[in-house]
């Protein structure tokens, strides 16, 4: 691990689960942003992950699968003052984390996350893509007015601070909006504005209209008492047993 004592390192922890074609350019793209160290923890995948992973990752973790309890053991496993967590389709730019660090010096920030933009594939229609675009900038405006992030947008916190909060609670569901929500009540957060690119597959494969919604509707349900149980079962993702 690297890192310089006037600066505090940063851990990049990436949950993945059948991610091999883009678990390599992840990792890279944490380690060209700054990272001081890149940990994958993998969710029992059956499609090579963990072995390239292993190419490029400074550790490879395995783990039973569930997003939440699989960052949870690349935090505990982690050596960072400052814990990132990066999905597994999503890459950071150049600088992102020298931007966190600037942020992190503020003693009043416990954490943040940043701005989104939604990689489409190249030959959706143009419709669709100018609809992904609409879609991007209400996810940075919903998070700019509410400090309401989602694990698609990378966030970060310190350390201490994680721990104060539990860690992430190991629900099927909602996982990184409970997160969120606890930190916010603890102190200020920040947005960065310095965008991270995040894989709209799920929005090209279901639907881009259909998949707002659904979104949209099991944060809300979920704010006003939905089970994250019930909510990963309309999401599609049932709980395992």
């Amino acid at each position: 691990m690297t890192g310089a004592a006037d600066r505090p390192p940063v851990s990049v922890i990436i949950p993945a689960r059948n991610e091999a074609a883009a678990i390599s350019a992840t990792v890279r793209s944490a380690r060209e942003a700054g990272a001081d160290e890149v940990i994958v923890v993998d969710g029992e995948s059956r499609d090579g992950t963990a072995g390239e992973a292993r190419r490029v990752a400074d550790a490879v973790i395995l783990s039973p699968p569930g997003r939440a309890r699989q960052m949870n053991a690349g935090a505990r496993a982690s050596k960072g003052a400052i814990l990132l967590f990066l999905h597994a389709d999503t890459t950071m730019p150049g600088g992102a984390v020298a931007s966190v660090r600037k942020a992190m010096e503020r003693e009043e920030i416990v954490g943040g996350a940043f701005s989104v933009k939604l990689a489409v594939s190249a030959g959706a229609p143009s419709f669709r893509k100018a609809a992904l675009r609409l879609t991007a900038r209400m996810i940075n405006v919903r998070a700019r007015f509410f400090r309401a992030y989602t694990g698609d947008q990378a966030i970060f916190l310190r350390r201490d601070v994680f721990e104060t909060l539990g860690a992430y609670p190991e629900i099927p569901l909602m996982e990184d909006v409970e997160l969120s929500r606890r930190l916010a009540r603890l102190g200020r957060t920040v947005l960065l504005p310095e965008r991270i690119t995040t894989s709209a597959r799920r929005w090209e494969t279901h639907g881009t209209v259909r998949t707002i919604l659904l979104m949209w509707g099991l944060r809300l349900a979920h704010r006003v008492g939905m089970s994250p149980e019930r909510c990963a079962e309309l999401y599609g993702r049932k709980p395992k047993r």
